[in-house]
C-alpha cells in the first residue's frame, strides 16, 4: 500500500498528516528517508520520528467529551491542556475533526487512520450537529442567512448550505457538512452576532446523548456503534 495509507493504518495520523510527516523528513523506510508516494510491503520496516510503527491489529473508537479549555493539537508548547495529554488511553489514538479551545462536546478518536481520513474528507459531506447560544435575540433573517450560506471575508469563501433550527430566543441548533476553521463563530460574527457557548452534540451516527459521560470523560464505542460509523464512512458494506 502507499506509504501515507500505511502510516494511517498504523493509527499514527490521517493520510494528509502522514504526507506532512514524510515531507518534513520524519519518516524512514528500511533506514532510508522516505519519499512521498512510495509503496510499502509487509516486509518493510517503517519508522516515524525513529520509532518503528506497525499495522493496528484491533481498531478502537472512542467518544470523548472535550471540555472548554482543552486544545485539539498534537504538539503545542503554549497549550496547557491538549486532547493527547488529557485522554489517557493505552493505545495511541488521534481525533477526527477539531473543536476550538472555547468550544465543548463530542470528539471522535480512533487508532484507525483510515477511519479518521474518511471522516475528515470534506467531499464526503458528513454531518456534525451543534448547540449554539449567541449574545442577542435571533431573527428570522439570521436563520435564513445562516441556512443559505454565509460569505466569510477572511477566508474568501461562502459556507455550504446547512440546517438551522431555533431552540430559544438566543439559541439554535445547526447541522454542518463541512468543517472550516471556527466556522460557526465566523458565520455568526459575519452576521453581527457573537457566540457565547458552542457544543457539538453529534458526529455522523454518534450522539453525545447516547453516552453517560461528563466533560473530560470518554467511552469506547460498542461494536454495533462502530459498525454503523464505518458503514456511514463507506468503509463497510
Amino acid at each position: 500500500m502507499r506509504l501515507n495509507q500505511y502510516i494511517a493504518a498504523c493509527g499514527i495520523c490521517s493520510r494528509r498528516e502522514a504526507d506532512k510527516l514524510v515531507a518534513a523528513g520524519r519518516v524512514k523506510v528500511n533506514g532510508i528517508s522516505a519519499q512521498a508516494g512510495i509503496q510499502v510491503e509487509d516486509s518493510d520496516e517503517v519508522f516515524v520520528d525513529n520509532k518503528k510503527i506497525s499495522l493496528v491489529k484491533e481498531n478502537v473508537v472512542l467518544a470523548y467529551y472535550k471540555p472548554v479549555g482543552v486544545v485539539c493539537t498534537e504538539k503545542d508548547t503554549h497549550a496547557e491542556r491538549t486532547v493527547t495529554s488529557e485522554v489517557k488511553y493505552p493505545t495511541r489514538v488521534t481525533y477526527a475533526g477539531r473543536l476550538d479551545k472555547d468550544s465543548e462536546g463530542l470528539l471522535i478518536l480512533s487508532n484507525d487512520g483510515n477511519l479518521i481520513n474518511a471522516m475528515m474528507k470534506s467531499s464526503n459531506k458528513h454531518e456534525k450537529e451543534y448547540e449554539v447560544s449567541v449574545d442577542r435575540e435571533i431573527s428570522g433573517d439570521f436563520l435564513n442567512r445562516m441556512s443559505n450560506g454565509v460569505y466569510l471575508e477572511e477566508l474568501d469563501r461562502t459556507t455550504r448550505g446547512c440546517k438551522v433550527t431555533r431552540t430559544g430566543k438566543k439559541s439554535f441548533r445547526i447541522i454542518l457538512t463541512q468543517g472550516l476553521n471556527r466556522q460557526i463563530r465566523r458565520m455568526c460574527n459575519a452576521l453581527g452576532y457573537n457566540v457565547e457557548s458552542l457544543k457539538r452534540i453529534r458526529v455522523m451516527t454518534v450522539k453525545l446523548s447516547d453516552y453517560d459521560i461528563m466533560p473530560g470523560q470518554y467511552v469506547e464505542l460498542d461494536k454495533k456503534s462502530i459498525e454503523s460509523l464505518y458503514k456511514a464512512c463507506g468503509l463497510r458494506k
